[in-house]
């Protein structure tokens, strides 16, 4: 039996693309929606760990914070 292990994704919208990004092990894929972009990440995170097996991982601490500028928000 396969164990099963939790990560973190990061979904942000890139022009007319959903990027998703894996916090723990840096896999990083696409859809165009959020639930392919989750889909597509989870297959590339698969495929990674089976030719980089993951050492237990510490869950990222995730922040938020802000910065003076011009920017706004999407």
């Amino acid at each position: 039996m396969t164990a099963m292990a939790s990560f973190t994704a990061i979904i942000q919208k890139e022009e007319d693309m959903y990027v998703a990004r894996c916090a723990e092990v840096g896999t990083v894929s696409q859809g165009k929606t959020k639930a392919e972009a989750l889909k597509n990440l989870k297959e590339a995170t698969e495929l990674y760990i089976e030719e980089f097996p993951a050492k237990l991982l510490s869950k990222p601490l995730l922040a938020t914070f802000e910065v003076a500028g011009h920017a706004s928000p999407a």
